[in-house]
């Protein structure tokens, strides 16, 4: 069992390239929208 199988990501798969490119990308794009609101709502633009 690899390390990535366990914790939270408790399911066959969770170690994945697959999983783990769509986990990054998805906690990527969620940091770069909140920096995109927080730039928007701090400057008028």
């Amino acid at each position: 069992m690899s390390d990535l199988n366990r914790g939270i990501m408790k399911f066959k798969g969770a170690d994945s390239p697959l999983a783990v490119t769509l986990s990054g990308l998805l906690i990527l794009g969620s940091i770069a929208a909140l920096i995109w609101w927080a730039l928007g709502s701090a400057y008028a633009v």
